[in-house]
Order: C-alpha cells, then sequence, then structure tokens
C-alpha cells in the first residue's frame, strides 16, 4: 500500500507530527544573518545535523531564507548554474525574476493519496521540453500573478483540513509546489513557509534538475518528493529537454531526496523511447531507491513542438505501456496501484 511507503506523510495528515518547515522553525541557529556566506553554510549544516542548541531568535528557516536570498545574486538554484543577478534584474535561461504563479487549486488528479493536493503552478521552467504538456506556463515566465508571501500563506490556511465533513471536502492534503518547475522560486516559497504556520506536508514537485545548494535548502523543509525522472540518458536530455548532464544531476539529486524525506517518482513513458530512456530509468530506480513508489505513467500526448519530432509525434500505443509495466514488474518495483 502507498500508506506504508509514506508513513511520515500520514503522521502529519494524523496530527500526529510537525511538517519539517514548522520543525525548521524551532530550530535556533548561532549566527547573525548579516554574517558572510560561507558562515551562513557551515551554521546551516550544523543545524541540518545534530542543531545548535543556541538560545536564538533566528531559526533555521530564517537562515534557509537568507541564503536562498543570497543565491539569487549569482544565480545557482538550478544546475545550469546562470550566475545573472536576479535581484538585479538580469533574467538567466529560466527568465523567471519575480515569481509568478500561473494558477492554484485543489487538484484531484495527482496520486490518489494526494488527493486533494493544493498545487501551486509557477510560471517558468529550466527546461525547454519540446514535449510539454504544460507549455503554456513553462515558456511564458512573465506571465502570471505576482503575490506577496504573505498573501499565499493565508492561501495555503485557508486549504487546511476542517472539523466538519463539508471543510473535509473542500481541504487540502498538502501543499504542492510545481511549474514549470519549481526550482527557480525557492527563496519565494522558503518566505511563504515562513509566514506560514500550519501543519500540512509540503510537497516537491520537479524535474529535479537543482544544485546540491537548493537541494540542500529544501532538507528539512520537504516532506515528500514528488519527482519526474525523464530519461535514460544525456542524449535523449539534451535533443527533447535541453539539459546537460542530465543523468549525472537527476540520479544525484534522487539519492539525496530520499535520503532527505519520502518520495513517489513518476515516470513518463514516451514513443520511441522505450530502450534508451524507460528501460533505463526502471532499472536505475530499482539498483538505486528500490524501497519508493513508482508510478508508470501513459498520459503522453504529443503537444508543444511535439510534432516536429518523429518518434514523439504521436500518442503513446498500449503495447508501449503494457512493455514498460511488464518491465517495471519483473523488476519487482513498488508500482502506484
Amino acid at each position: 500500500m502507498l500508506r506504508d511507503s509514506l508513513q511520515r506523510y500520514h503522521r502529519i495528515l494524523d496530527g500526529e507530527e510537525d511538517a519539517k518547515y514548522l520543525q525548521a522553525k524551532e530550530i535556533k541557529v548561532r549566527v547573525g544573518l548579516n554574517s558572510d556566506t560561507q558562515t551562513l553554510w557551515e551554521e546551516h549544516k550544523k543545524a541540518l545535523g545534530t542543531g545548535s542548541g543556541a538560545k536564538s531568535s533566528v531559526s533555521l528557516l530564517d537562515l534557509k531564507c537568507e541564503l536562498a536570498s543570497r543565491l539569487l545574486e549569482a544565480c545557482a538554484l538550478c544546475e545550469r548554474r546562470c550566475g545573472t543577478n536576479r535581484k538585479a534584474g538580469i533574467k538567466g535561461h529560466c527568465g523567471v525574476l519575480e515569481s509568478r504563479i500561473s494558477s492554484e487549486f485543489l487538484h484531484m488528479g495527482e496520486e490518489p493519496e494526494l488527493v486533494p493536493s493544493y498545487t501551486i503552478f509557477f510560471s517558468g521552467c529550466t527546461f525547454n521540453c519540446v514535449f510539454c504538456q504544460n507549455w503554456d506556463i513553462s515558456t511564458r515566465p512573465e506571465d502570471g500573478a505576482t503575490m506577496a508571501p504573505e498573501t499565499v500563506a493565508r492561501m495555503i490556511t485557508a486549504k487546511v483540513p476542517g472539523k466538519s465533513r463539508a471543510a473535509l471536502v473542500k481541504s487540502a492534503k498538502n501543499v504542492n509546489w510545481v511549474g514549470g518547475d519549481p526550482t527557480s522560486n525557492i527563496p519565494f516559497i522558503l518566505k511563504v513557509l515562513k509566514s506560514t504556520d500550519v501543519n500540512i506536508p509540503q510537497v516537491w514537485n520537479s524535474n529535479m534538475y537543482l544544485t546540491r545548494d537548493s537541494m540542500s535548502l529544501l532538507d528539512g523543509v520537504i516532506d515528500l518528493y514528488l519527482t519526474d525522472f525523464k530519461y535514460g540518458n544525456d542524449k535523449c536530455a539534451m535533443r527533447l529537454s535541453n539539459a546537460p548532464e542530465y543523468m549525472k544531476t537527476v540520479t544525484r539529486n534522487h539519492k539525496l531526496a530520499r535520503q532527505n524525506g519520502e518520495m513517489i517518482i513518476r515516470h513518463l513513458i514516451l514513443p520511441g523511447h522505450m530502450n534508451c530512456c524507460t528501460k533505463p530509468v526502471l532499472q536505475w530506480i530499482a539498483e538505486n531507491l528500490r524501497d519508493v513508489k513508482v508510478n508508470v505513467m501513459a498520459q503522453y500526448r504529443p503537444a508543444h513542438r511535439a510534432k516536429d519530432y518523429d518518434e514523439i509525434s504521436r500518442p503513446l500505443r498500449l503495447s508501449e505501456f503494457k512493455e514498460a509495466l511488464e518491465a517495471a514488474e519483473n523488476l519487482h518495483l513498488d508500482l502506484i496501484d
């Protein structure tokens, strides 16, 4: 059962444990936020370990907010490491400057244990997927609404489960940060959580193309990583998503995410990519992350610029989906029901 693999997630839902971001507010750090960056990272590492035990007004979440803000001065949130000063209004590859929310709603189409999921979709993305299903969001970072972090915090609070049956119908089991991709918006997300006080799990719904520093900022904040493992090799990743060093980056981050929280891995089957992508991805999961749930997805449809790429210019065949499922079952992966 999915519940068995997401035990901590369910303890938060049952009120038996606090979401990680709330715990980060309670961990105090022995450092001033005007200290040099190296000193801040050193204290951050200590706090993620045993904690400093400091009597201070500065929390681990405060420290994360400061470090995330500094990363914007020479942006290194995703593995492209553009190095642009986003604070000065200089765009990097993703085109994101101020965070813009494309939409937010209770999503009923996620994995069963996650719905209703309060999904917050950001404009812009760190990838350039030619088949992007959300291309109208990912390719237009200048679109969407700008909101104060405190406003989004109030929106989250309004989605927390109530006591009555009627309230439960309208409430969320989690906050689901997605896009596009949420990576470019880590500083904004941390500020939102700094202004939020409700006990609700935080879900990171991402292509996992983050730097180590970004992964460290999420550590101690994100409860569940809902990952997108697209490709089984770098060639396909470059051709279809313009993602350099894909395998090195994404496999590293999957391992880090599993160390830091619970996980569901999604793999969208691409037409004509069974042997180069689907089977190698499933094999890697079997060898490295056998204890996580895997969602082998057949929802592919040719969108955006997919028609310009012969093998993905058509819908997925039922025979391809069956072949992928058989490969996953032969590897004894723990599949989503």
